[in-house]
């Protein structure tokens, strides 16, 4: 997709620069670096750090630690549309003997599979992955927390097992899938599973003291699948381009507009926040931010898009705390769509119009409930409520007549057009509920009749 956008306004890039120098002197960064793009093009980069003369820039590697399971996933749903294996399949089916066998791969991918958050002892993030050869180190002797299924617990031993998965699968190691499937399609060339040059060393800044410690940068073996990866705020810019409008390639629009959907209820007093299939989902101000944030000790990551605006940030910074990235990576997003609001393309008529689907536009009504039903650009269907009130959905035509919902409350529901014997429209029947005509018209097929006396008055 092409962008309307040849630079951003010089006010623009200014905020974004004091918001990006703000986080690395507040945070007391050694370096930090941000990152935008819109439309899958970078627009701005920018860097700040403790060395003078010496920023970072969107080519330098970062450790993203947790940002890696979106890759994972993407490499699970791959699987999926390739019918390899069904979200609804128990582990069990394609990697036996973990003794969690009963989980499902969509309760692993949206940290509801009730496994523990980590790994047992010694804190694996600092120690070599070698500590850990087999999935039972990483499991330990209690891997199952809660119920599966019925809670979001966020579970980095979830994603070593999706990691296993993909190598279960695909007989090839999880590193080679990722590169064959994901980062050579994509182009995504500074993004490794160890650090290249040029790339940020990791530091630990004292909590009361301006002093730094190095970290350590292990690998993580078995459990690289969920936060192994370095990558730089340039490639994530182009994977997070991906996230939004997919890839033939890789996978398609509609596999990641599911990825983003939440798949359990968030905690109770968190509804600002969720999770989808290996995709973190956040409401930000007025909008609805789609990513993920990652950290290992000496590294901090955020990557959030906004799809409505096609807005994506990254922020990098190579500290184990202090910069809130998470919140900096979203008020990149804020300053750009606000500043710049995204131009809308030329409004043009259809193509071709079908007569069968422009006799369906219009007023309806369920009940005493007004809907208007118009035809979209992409040949589907919109129904709307006229009065402020009611369900809304569009919907895509099925090659037998009937159209299926894509979001809302009627997402999967299938909508009809009910005639009569001369041809004419009766009814449209959505789910069971009758929109006709007019309201309550008694010779369409009202549910329950319409009294014969009609409509009156007090």
């Amino acid at each position: 997709m092409t962008s309307s956008f040849e630079a951003l306004l010089p006010s623009t890039e200014r905020a974004l620069l004091h918001r990006v120098a703000t986080a690395q002197a507040e945070g007391r960064a050694p370096s930090l670096v941000g990152a935008v793009a819109r439309d899958g093009r970078l627009l701005w980069e920018g860097g700040r750090s403790c060395v003078d003369g010496h920023a970072p820039n969107a080519d330098t590697q970062y450790r993203i630690g947790s940002i890696t399971k979106p890759f994972t996933a993407v490499l699970v749903m791959r699987l999926r549309d390739e019918g390899l294996i069904d979200l609804a399949d128990p582990l069990e089916k394609h990697l036996p003997g973990t003794g969690v066998g009963e989980v499902t791969v969509a309760q692993l991918l949206g940290h509801s599979a009730g496994l523990a958050a980590e790994s047992p002892a010694p804190w694996w993030e600092r120690t070599p992955g070698t500590l850990r050869p087999e999935l039972a180190d990483v499991l330990g002797e209690q891997p199952l927390l809660h119920p599966a299924g019925r809670r979001h617990h966020y579970s980095n031993t979830g994603y070593t097992l999706l990691g296993s998965l993909v190598e279960a699968v695909r007989g090839v190691t999880w590193e080679e899938a990722l590169r064959a499937e994901i980062l050579e399609p994509l182009g995504l060339g500074r993004t490794s599973t160890k650090p290249v040059a040029p790339h940020a060393g990791g530091w630990a800044v004292h909590p009361w003291a301006d002093v730094m410690l190095p970290e350590p940068a292990e690998d993580l073996g078995l459990m690289a699948s969920a936060g192994q990866l370095w990558s730089t705020a340039a490639d994530l810019c182009r994977f997070a381009s991906f996230l939004t409008e997919g890839d033939e390639r890789v996978l398609s629009a509609e596999t990641l507009r599911e990825m983003g959907t939440p798949a359990v209820p968030p905690e109770a007093g968190d509804w600002n926040g969720g999770y989808g299939l290996g995709l973190q989902l956040v409401r930000w101000d007025t909008r609805t931010l789609v990513g993920h944030c990652g950290s290992l000790p000496g590294f901090l990551a955020g990557l959030w898009v906004s799809v409505e605006d096609g807005v994506a940030a990254v922020v990098l910074a190579n500290a184990t705390s202090g910069p809130p990235i998470g919140v900096v990576a979203g008020d990149l997003v804020r300053i750009v769509a606000d500043a710049e609001p995204r131009i809308p393309e030329p409004w043009r008529p259809l193509a071709e119009v079908d007569p069968a689907r422009l006799e369906l536009t219009g007023p309806w009504y369920w009940g005493t409930y007004s809907y208007g039903l118009r035809v979209v650009a992409d040949g589907g269907v919109e129904l709307c409520p006229l009065g402020g009130q009611g369900r809304a959905s569009r919907f895509r035509a099925e090659d037998n007549g009937t159209w299926t919902g894509l979001n809302g409350y009627y997402a999967g529901e299938t909508l009809r057009v009910v005639r009569r014997e001369d041809g004419s429209v009766s009814h449209l029947d959505l789910g069971s509920f009758v929109f006709t005509r007019e309201p309550y018209e008694p010779r369409d097929a009202v549910p329950g009749g319409v009294d014969a006396d009609g409509w009156r008055g007090l």
